[in-house]
């Protein structure tokens, strides 16, 4: 009888929990119909690079050797971790000479079909330098491609494969992505074609020091996986895979995705031009952070810091200084410095763009006209003039460490600057917060640095207290340096 009771109980407790089991198993991702419509579309790009066989010294490496490095660089074993391991060249019968320009392997990587006529799109850095670009379809044909163009800046390149009635992935929007949404990778690591991995979007606008805010997923992604999409549940393409953080070279947890809406941005001036057009103002920017933002009387660290000015350039001629803080450009507001770039970058050069800068303690509006960045152009070196030539006073500090002295009238018209003072000693507080000989004070707080004897003013009336923000130039590049009163 007990048996009969325990079995009822059981049966009575398992129709009961069947119902939410069945729920729970519903609520699972079933990825099967999304990889099954979206497979065709993603392909496999291999690369070679051609070597002169005639050649018998050297390492025996996959891929040329960067200029400037040879085989007892350390730098090299960061190369032999991401290329395969080069099978040795065929010797040609009867001691003959081997061919001049033999194909070797140089990489693998992924990629995915856009248009049906065989436009694809994979990272830069898939193609960057290849010799000779291979894409192989899931119907195992094996395509030439030819690079229609391709941008480092965005790690975005655009290949043609001659082929017509291709399987396409559908374009979707990266904006709407949600941070746990479900998301899935399809690409060939380690060579592996039509490898699916699946995972949840881990954070957005993540920013790690490139020119586009990135994607952070969780999703499995390792080396070979590069320019293959990331899709959402939909089947749609909502990022490029491009990059992982990884201490070993393998997937550690996280990796990183460009925005399709960026790429395709990109993508369609490479079609049309072969080449991306940006914006640029001149300026070199740093963050703003909380340390600075307070003293300044800025309700939040938000903004780009403008270090340096390009002479000549569009913010010199717009009246940009060193040490204003950008706070809009174009009516959008800047949160984090790496915004302006992004910003300045899609504007179409030769419009004139609205600007808002906070300079000593007040908002300024002003306008702007955007110049074309050429890639030519190259950031210049800072001068360490701003190094030289300290007067040999004896220093007396100040309540910040710092000995000044008035800067020649010379010195004022090669630096460009209506006033400020010259650091002749450091010690204490303002060495502790990197302060230099030869450093010029610009500015205390928001109150502008005319000459050594008006700063010391400044610093004797200080709430020592509360730390305060100075403006320092050294050479061509100025920075905002917090520092706390002794």
């Amino acid at each position: 009888m007990k048996k009969i009771i325990l079995a009822l109980v059981m049966a009575s407790a398992s129709w009961f929990l069947a119902p939410a089991a069945q729920a729970q198993a519903s609520r699972l991702p079933d990825f099967t119909d999304l990889v099954e419509k979206a497979g065709p579309a993603v392909v496999n790009i291999r690369t070679t690079a051609r070597i002169n066989t005639e050649r018998t010294s050297g390492p025996n490496l996959p891929f040329p050797l960067p200029e400037g490095m040879d085989e007892n660089d350390p730098l090299l074993e960061f190369f032999r971790r991401f290329f395969p391991p080069r099978q040795p060249a065929p010797q040609p019968p009867n001691g003959q000479r081997g061919a001049p320009n033999q194909e070797v392997p140089r990489g693998v990587g992924s990629g995915f079909i856009i248009s049906v006529d065989g436009y694809v799109l994979t990272n830069h850095h898939v193609v960057d330098g290849a010799d000779e670009i291979y894409v192989t379809l899931t119907d195992k044909r094996e395509l030439r491609g030819k690079v229609i163009g391709s941008d480092r800046r965005t790690d975005v390149a655009l290949v043609k494969i001659e082929a017509d009635s291709l399987p396409v992935l559908e374009i979707g929007d990266s904006n709407k992505l949600r941070v746990g949404e479900w998301v899935v990778a399809i690409g060939s690591p380690f060579g592996l074609d039509n490898t699916v991995t699946a995972g949840i979007v881990s954070a957005k606008s993540r920013d790690t020091g490139d020119y586009l805010p990135f994607i952070q997923t969780d999703v499995a992604v390792n080396p070979g996986n590069s320019g293959g999409p990331l899709l959402n549940m939909s089947g749609q393409v909502v990022g490029i895979n491009s990059q992982i953080y990884s201490r070993t070279g393998g997937f550690m947890g996280i990796s990183f995705a460009i925005p399709i809406d960026e790429a395709m941005r990109v993508a369609d001036q490479l079609r049309e031009s072969g080449r991306v057009i940006r914006g640029r103002i001149g300026v070199g920017i740093a963050e703003v952070t909380r340390d600075v933002a307070e003293p300044l009387g800025l309700a939040r660290a938000a903004g780009a810091l403008v270090r340096s000015v390009e002479r000549g350039g569009p913010a010199d001629k717009a009246g940009i200084e060193v040490g204003d803080i950008i706070m809009r450009f174009d009516s959008r507001q800047i949160d984090r410095a790496s915004d302006l770039p992004r910003l300045v970058g899609g504007t179409r050069p030769g419009s004139t763009v609205s600007m808002q800068v906070w300079r000593r303690g007040k908002v300024r509006d002003m306008n702007i006209t955007v110049d074309e960045l050429k890639p030519e152009v190259t950031a210049r070196a800072g001068s360490r003039s701003g190094q030289k030539d300290a007067p040999q006073t004896a220093p007396v500090m100040n309540a910040l460490g710092l000995a000044v002295t008035d800067i020649p009238a010379d010195r004022l018209a090669q630096l460009r600057v209506k006033g400020g003072a010259l650091v002749q000693a450091v010690e204490g507080a303002a060495a502790s917060a990197g302060l230099r000989n030869g450093d010029i004070v610009l500015a205390l707080n928001n109150t502008e640095v005319s000459n050594a004897a008006q700063f010391n003013r400044l610093v004797a009336e200080l709430d020592r207290s509360r730390t305060v923000v100075l403006l320092v130039q050294r050479g061509d590049n100025a920075q905002f340096v917090p520092i706390r009163p002794e």
